[in-house]
Formats: structure tokens, sequence, C-alpha cells
């Protein structure tokens, strides 16, 4: 309760939302809160609609419940935002975002999120927020879908921002009317989440260690983008998160290949886009400023060395 309590406190302090500690739930990382959300909001057959390129384990959990994902294309012409002109095209009964996003670091503007919002409020689509990255957001900040509507099903956790992946500790606020329910289904999941890790979590909200950390992260982003621009085609600086999406189309079509290829010969490892969809993932690599600049200079060396000599 402790922690829960902490983190309501967070979501008042940062984005002026009420919610109550009875509508979040600890979960074994951000993946238990997934099964919560769409356990709850989908069942066997019902469509998730997911942006192409995205996150791979949303589709990933929605084979394991038998649900259909169904990928609306997203490009750097619209920031990799899905739109409601997108939802307009097809017919889904939740709809999964990320934002700051996972490969391309992009953030939802306000103004799309909330259309978003409203629109799955009018047609009854239940909206999953992932906002794993939230506070590692460097140029504008990024909202919480609890801003424009109680109806959101929020996820979020201790792994990237607060800097305790290993802890496995993750949080679903999901509304009031399915706090009995949600409870069900975490007791039948995985019981609670481990009592070591909410004790640790405790700490994690100390002020001035988690702008130090956002501080970082913003050195690290401009540094990697300066450095792989002059080598790669980057759609856009990221906003957020601590990805870097890089088109290298001009080296290869085999995205697959061409970070094996990397890997191997010269030693850097990259996330080929392949794991992230189809919509021209065979074009891109994820890059990740999660090391720091003396390190990743050694990789960017290599990078130069190996493909623009």
């Amino acid at each position: 309760l402790e922690l829960r309590q902490k983190i309501a406190q967070h979501y008042r302090e940062s984005y002026s939302v009420s919610v109550s500690p009875e509508q979040i739930f600890l979960t074994p990382g951000s993946s238990g809160a997934f099964l919560i959300a769409y356990s709850l909001t989908l069942g066997v057959n019902d469509k998730l609609g997911l942006s192409d390129p995205s996150y791979p384990c949303y589709k990933n959990f929605a084979h394991i419940l038998n649900i259909e994902p169904v990928f609306m294309n997203v490009n750097k012409e619209s920031n990799y935002q899905l739109q409601v002109s997108d939802l307009q095209k097809v017919s889904i009964d939740a709809l999964q975002i990320s934002s700051p996003a996972n490969p391309t670091g992009n953030i939802y503007t306000k103004e799309n999120l909330a259309s978003l919002i409203d629109y799955c409020d009018q047609k009854e689509i239940a909206f999953i927020s992932d906002e794993l990255y939230h506070g590692l957001h460097y140029d504008e900040p990024a909202h919480t879908a609890l801003e424009f509507s109680k109806k959101s099903f929020v996820i979020n956790g201790f792994s990237k921002y607060f800097c305790m992946p290993g802890l496995r500790l993750g949080w679903i606020i999901v509304p009031k009317e399915y706090i009995t329910q949600a409870e069900i289904v975490a007791q039948n999941l995985f019981i609670c989440a481990p009592t070591l890790s909410q004790y640790a979590a405790l700490e994690a909200f100390e002020g001035d260690y988690l702008k130090h950390i956002n501080k970082t992260f913003i050195e690290r982003r401009d540094y990697l983008y300066t450095e792989l621009s002059t080598i790669f085609q980057i759609d856009a600086k990221p906003q957020g998160a601590f990805y870097l999406w890089a088109d290298v189309s001009k080296y290869t079509d085999n995205s697959f290949e061409f970070a094996k290829e990397l890997l191997e010969k010269i030693g850097v490892a990259t996330t080929p886009g392949i794991d992230f969809g189809a919509n021209q993932t065979n074009k891109y690599l994820r890059f990740a400023y999660t090391r720091d600049i003396k390190h990743m200079t050694e990789g960017v060396k290599r990078l130069k060395s190996y493909l623009l000599a």
C-alpha cells in the first residue's frame, strides 16, 4: 500500500492527475501489467490495434491470449504517431500505444493523444497506454493518457527512468470499475509483485537523482544523434526513451543480416528493425544510448572506420 500511495502521489505531482491507490496494481515487470490489461479488455479472437513498427512483445502477448493483432503503419511523415484517420480504417476492440515509443523514440503530442483517446472512448475501444519511458523526455513533456480520460489503462514501471530493471517491478492503473476484475486476474497470474523490490522502489522517487538521469540521457542522445547522422539517415531526433531509429538503406536492404555483420565484424551491437514489425523495417536499425558517451565513442569510431573508409 505504501508504494501504491507513492505512485499515486507521483501522478498528482507530475501530471496533476488524481489516482486512487486501489486502482494501482504492482506487477512483476511491466509484462505482468500488459497481461492484466489485455485480459481485462479483450477476449478470444478480439482485435488489438498496434502501430508498425512497435514493441514486439505486444503482439506476442496477443498471440498467447488468442487475440488478433491489427497493425497500422506509421512513418516519419507522421512522426511515427497513429492518427484518428488510421483507426477509422480498421475494426479493433482495443488500442495499444507507447509514448515515448520503442523503437522510434517519438512522443505523442498532447493534441493527438487527446484525439485518439476521445475517438476510442466514443467507439468503446479500450485505450491502453504504455508509458514505461515517461520521465525520459527531452524537449517536450510526455502526457499521460489519464489527463484525458479516466477510462484509459496506463502501464509504467521502474526499469527505465528509475534505472531498476533487475528488480522486475511494474504497475498498471485501471479504471475504477475494473478494480475487482484486475484483483482476480493478478491473483491468478502471479499473486503479487516481489516484496523486496517493492520496498526498494520506495526510495525511487528522489527528485534530484531523477533530474540527473534525464540530463545524462539528453547528453547521450545529442551525442549519438550528431555522430550517427554522419553515417545513416536519421528520420528525426529522438524526443524520448533511449533509442535512435536509423535508416541504413544506403548500406543494406536486410536489417537482420546487417546487424549480424556489424556484430561479427566490428563488435558493435544493434537491433535489426525487423524485430519491430514489417513496415519498411528491413532498412532500419535501432541503436540504444544506454551506455556512457566514452563507450559509445568507441562504437561510433568502429562504425565510421568500417562503413565510411
